[in-house]
């Protein structure tokens, strides 16, 4: 069973073509802090945090689904500053690419928000059930369930590279 909730969690950071968002600025990042989501399984009830991310539908250009993404998950409406990582898929994976983007909250609350793909086909793994934001300059406070996690903490310490808060 835990390797089936990591095998989860790679498809939900990852689905789409393998786009990630990392916010930044006054609401996503806003004082070195970094805005996550957390998914909580129905089978089962088990939960993890995660950047907010997703796939581009048709049409749609990189920075297009990032906007649409966050509103989506986090119902922040943003703007996006720059691509901060650009990385290789998860070998044997369906991506490609994984891409990082820095954003700006230019509106909204964060709160939770919802999967609309996988409510249309009734194939809905999971519920986003919180949104929290995790200090980027002290991964000592990000408590050992978010430290223990295979996708998102070794993100989070390339995030934070890559904005100067440290190696990764």
């Amino acid at each position: 069973p835990q390797e089936r909730s990591q095998d989860r969690q790679i498809r939900t950071l990852h689905s789409g073509t393998g786009l990630q968002i990392a916010g930044a600025g006054t609401g996503i990042w806003q004082a070195g802090r970094i805005l996550l989501i957390r998914h909580t399984e129905h089978a089962g009830g088990h939960g993890y945090w995660a950047i907010p991310g997703g796939g581009i539908e048709l049409g749609e250009t990189e920075e297009e689904c990032v906007r649409r993404e966050m509103f989506e998950e986090t119902a922040l409406e943003v703007q996006v500053e720059r691509l901060l990582l650009d990385e290789a898929g998860i070998p044997g994976g369906v991506y490609q690419r994984l891409k990082t983007y820095l954003c700006q909250s230019i509106s909204g609350e964060a709160r939770p928000g919802y999967e609309p793909e996988d409510a249309a086909s009734d194939q809905c793994e999971y519920t986003i059930t919180a949104v929290a934001w995790f200090d980027l300059r002290d991964p000592a406070t990000w408590g050992a369930e978010l430290c223990a996690n295979p996708i998102t903490f070794p993100l989070l310490q390339r995030i934070r590279a890559a904005l100067g808060y440290g190696l990764a």
